[in-house]
This record gives structure tokens, sequence and C-alpha cells, in this order.
């Protein structure tokens, strides 16, 4: 599309699975993304959430470029990030840039919060107007006194950590900012200070995201689209109402069964899934999700349901057992059928 900043298509993967300490052999695969295709359009949020395991951090690493596929491509503004010379990626850095998990883990310790923010500027060269002044202004941006500069990370909570980290990644003036799981690790009261300030900052310079987590509740507060992924794939792929108002695919009606409400009334019973995630060195033939799906039949287990849009409506969580909805893109062979179970 016209007004997509960021397009993947059939991005995949596969890490080697090896044995033996000094003389290793191959046996095998780590299928950790395989096949996977969406468009990130400017000024959105796509959300992007599945358990730990499905490749969500594989995939944010492909998209900076950190990894390179085994097949596939990722086009930022039409060009082929993995075609780019080292000269243009270095470039394309500065606009594509990289909110971390853990706020303490991805800071240096050695160094002040003044030469973190600031890093950028040594790398890429000093902005106009003066290093420290824009490491000043980055500061203030995030709600962080300016005077703190020659403060240390172990020197500041959590929260205000995580956004020492976001002023980090706003120092060149991103386009695109990948945010891997950035609340994770903290508080519950922190996590809405830290969302609502990456919604203001989205407002303010026109940034576009994709917001990786494992908790639906958090990324329903922030994202315009939802991808729910599982096992390496995508599994359904929606606004923001189709997903958590209209689910189609087993998968993700199992996950927000699980989400509390704040209105007890409306808490459903919680559909439990049986049996382990399969290994993503083996999954299960067909439908990756089948072996914990209650509507499996044979079709599941010989045809693989493509990513595309099967029905007028889908099921949902209605008191009926299914709300009919909007299409969306799902891959699941009976995502029209209502929820028969939970």
């Amino acid at each position: 599309m016209a007004d997509e900043i960021l397009q993947v298509e059939n991005l995949v993967k596969h890490f080697p699975l090896t044995q033996g300490i000094v003389f290793k052999r191959q046996v095998g695969q780590v299928k950790a993304v395989d096949g996977v295709s969406f468009g990130l359009r400017k000024g959105e949020t796509l959300g992007l959430v599945g358990e730990s395991g499905c490749g969500k951090s594989t995939l944010a690493k492909l998209l900076m470029a950190l990894e390179r596929p085994t097949s596939g491509s990722v086009r930022f503004e039409d060009q082929d990030v993995f075609a780019l010379s080292r000269a243009e990626l270095r470039r394309l850095r500065r606009r594509v840039q990289m909110v971390l998990q853990d706020p303490y883990t991805s800071l240096n310790p050695r160094m002040t919060v003044g030469d973190i923010v600031g890093e950028p500027f040594a790398i890429h060269g000093d902005p106009e107007g003066g290093r420290r002044r824009r490491v000043r202004e980055l500061l203030e941006v995030v709600g962080l006194d300016p005077d703190h500069v020659n403060r240390y990370p172990h020197q500041f909570s959590g929260g205000q950590r995580q956004r020492i980290g976001i002023a980090r990644a706003l120092a060149l003036r991103p386009d695109v900012i990948i945010c891997d799981e950035p609340v994770s690790a903290l508080d519950v009261s922190v996590q809405a200070q830290v969302m609502n300030l990456l919604a203001d900052l989205q407002k303010e310079f026109g940034l576009s995201y994709v917001f990786i987590a494992h908790d639906l509740a958090v990324v329903r507060h922030i994202s315009d689209r939802v991808a729910v992924m599982y096992l390496g794939k995508i599994v359904e792929l929606g606004d923001e109402e189709q997903i958590y108002d209209h689910p189609t695919h087993p998968y993700t009606q199992a996950l927000l069964s699980a989400v509390p409400v704040p209105d007890p009334t409306r808490q459903g019973t919680p559909i439990v899934l049986e049996g382990d995630v399969p290994s993503p060195t083996n999954p299960p033939s067909g439908c990756r999700f089948r072996t914990r799906c209650w509507k499996a039949r044979d079709v599941c287990a010989t045809d693989e349901p493509l990513l595309q849009v099967r029905a007028p409506g889908g099921a949902g969580d209605g008191e009926d057992g299914g709300t009919s909805g909007s299409p969306h893109p799902s891959a699941c062979h009976f995502a029209d059928e209502k929820i028969v179970r939970g």
C-alpha cells in the first residue's frame, strides 16, 4: 500500500540445530519465524502478541536487520533492507530505532545518562546546535530532569530507565520504532505512564510503532492494528476492534478469554488449552495450532490454512457464543464457526 512505511513479505528465519562439541553436525532447524507478512502504515501502531517462544523477538531483530533472514524480505519505503550496503544500512538505522525489554541491562552502567542518550550522535554525527543541548531536550521530552545528565542508570527507577531508553531511540528523529516488550519488566502503574508517553510521542513526532508484547490488555491500549503470532506464524490480523471484539482464530479466542476484565459479571470462563506448545524444531503438519485446538478436524492435519478472510463475520465472545464482526484475515479453516468451548 502507498501509505505503508514498512513491508514484510514471507519472512523466514531458521536457526540450525547442531549436536557435538568438537565435530558439530546439523540435526535440524529451529523455525523461529516461518513465513510472516504484514505492512506498517505511517503513524500507526501495530501490536504483535503471542506466547513466549513464538518468534516475536526474532522478528524484531529481523526488522532491525540485526539478523539476516533465511528467505523473504523487509522493505523500508520500498527499499529492500537486506540488499543495502553497509553505508546505506547505517543511514537506515537513523530512521528505524529500537526500545528493548529490560531497561536496566540495555543501558551501559558505566556511562552517564548524558552519554547514553548522546551515543547515537557520537556514531552518526552531532546534531545541529550541539550534542549537549539536544540531550537535555530529549530528557525533557520524555519527562526526565535535564539536570540529571551526569547521573548513572542505577540512580534511576525502572520506569525512568525505560524513559532513558526511549530518549536514546528518539535521538536521531526516527520514523519507525520497534518496541520489544518495553513495559513487561515494569510495575503496572509505571506501565501506564510509559504507554501514555509512547502515545504522546507518536502524536508529536508522527512515529510508527511495532509494539511487541505477550499481554493483550497492554496491547489494546496502544495499538491501531493487532497481529497474533503462534509458533513462528501470524494466525490473525485485524484492527483493534476486530481482534478484541470479534476474534476468529481459536488461539486468539483462548488468549482473550484469559484477560481479566474490570466487571466480574462480564468475565467469561477461560479457555484452557490442552497440551504444551509444540517444538519449533518439529512443528505439527498442516495447522500448527491443531494439537491444542478444539475445532481441529482431519483437514487441519493435512492442509495449512492461509492467513486470509474466510467469512463476512467471525466468532466472538458474545452471550450466544459468537458475534458477527467485520471480515479480517485469520489462518483457520473454520474461522466462521462460533466458539463451542469455554
